[in-house]
This record gives C-alpha cells, sequence and structure tokens, in this order.
C-alpha cells in the first residue's frame, strides 16, 4: 500500500502489531522516520526499554484532559540510547498515563513504552507527546468499531465486504460525531427508532 507514496521524511506511528524489525528497514530504507509501541510481542526490546534508568531522566512533557467520565494526565520521558535492540532505533520514550475516574475516584497508571528513529534534534518531546496522542485517536475509532458495532466478531471475512463495512461504520461514527453525539451507541440506538433521523444527520432530504 505505501509503494506508490512518496514517504520522505514523513513520520509513521504504530501499535505493537508493526513493531517489527523488517518494517522499521522498509519505513527508513524510503526515507521515513517511525514511532512504534513496545509490547510482549519484542521481549528482548521490551525488556532494555524497562531496565533504562526512568527515574534518573527528568520529566520533559505533561499534558491533561478529559473525557469519557474520566481525567487522564500524560507524563512523557525521551532518551537517547545507543544500542537499542530494533532497526534504526535512536531514541526510547516512556509514557505514563493516569487515569481518574471521575464518578468512583478510581485511579489506574499505565506505563507505555516507544522507539523511534528521530533524534533528539528532529523532535521535541511534546511533539512526539502529539504524535503518540493522534495515534490513539486512531485507536479509540477502533475501539468504538469493535465494542459497539462488535466488528471483530464480524463473519465478512473475503472480497471488500470487510473494508466496505469498515467505510460504513466509520462514516456512521463520523456523522454522529459532528452532529455532536459523543455517546455513539446511544445514538444509533436512538436514530434506529425513527428512520428519519439518519437523513437528517447527512442532510438528505
Amino acid at each position: 500500500m505505501l509503494d506508490g507514496i512518496d514517504l520522505t521524511g514523513v513520520v509513521l506511528t504504530s501499535d505493537a502489531m508493526h513493531t517489527r524489525r523488517e518494517h522499521a528497514q522498509y519505513l527508513t530504507a524510503r526515507g521515513a522516520h517511525y514511532i512504534v509501541i513496545v509490547k510482549g510481542n519484542q521481549k528482548k526490546l521490551r525488556k532494555q526499554m524497562k531496565s533504562l534508568p526512568w527515574t534518573q531522566i527528568p520529566l520533559q512533557n505533561r499534558t491533561a484532559g478529559t473525557g469519557h467520565g474520566r481525567g487522564e494526565t500524560r507524563r512523557i520521558k525521551v532518551c537517547t540510547v545507543a544500542g537499542l535492540l530494533f532497526h534504526g532505533a535512536a531514541q526510547a520514550i516512556e509514557l505514563k498515563r493516569r487515569r481518574v475516574n471521575r464518578r468512583t475516584g478510581k485511579v489506574g497508571i499505565k506505563t507505555v513504552y516507544a522507539v523511534t528513529s528521530l533524534s533528539a534534534g528532529q523532535a521535541t518531546p511534546a511533539q512526539f507527546a502529539s504524535l503518540i496522542r493522534g495515534h490513539w485517536s486512531v485507536e479509540a475509532l477502533h475501539h468504538v468499531r469493535d465494542t459497539t458495532f462488535d466488528e471483530d466478531a464480524s463473519q465478512l471475512r473475503t472480497g471488500n465486504a470487510p473494508r466496505a463495512m469498515a467505510t460504513w461504520r466509520n462514516l456512521a461514527i463520523g456523522a454522529l460525531r459532528l452532529a455532536g453525539r459523543r455517546a455513539i451507541a446511544a445514538a444509533l440506538r436512538r436514530n434506529a427508532r425513527d428512520d428519519t433521523r439518519p437523513l437528517f444527520i447527512l442532510a438528505i432530504p
């Protein structure tokens, strides 16, 4: 899919499924940069990331936000490391997300590690935080498609059917959000009760 696209200077983000050396080799050979999440599928790299002296590295960026009934604070640290066990990796990233459920007061803390081919002179910690946050916004769309539309359980597996249905689901989610609906499941139920409501949202007379 990427063969026909000029990737020179482009920064690609991905989840752990694409944290593979051959993918990194492909991107760097095309002149692109990457930021990839490190999880259990790269055990040696994750072990190396966890063993870095993060407590001695100062906090470099902090952002906060609210949504879905919780408040979230994101703290990021970035450091240049020689010998990272991943092709082309120049820096290691630690991102801590602290979430507080505003209804129950329950606090959850999650630590995420990532590696990037970008050097310290090519991107700031704030830019890394923004790029990773932007990637998670895409992941959030996938989460809605799975939990609300039960996409992972779909029996459509062949031809263009899976792609076509994903497009229709994205259209429904996008149209509802543009109409100011944040609770997608509730909005779908409401529209299902009156077949004129979807037409109104899509501005179809």
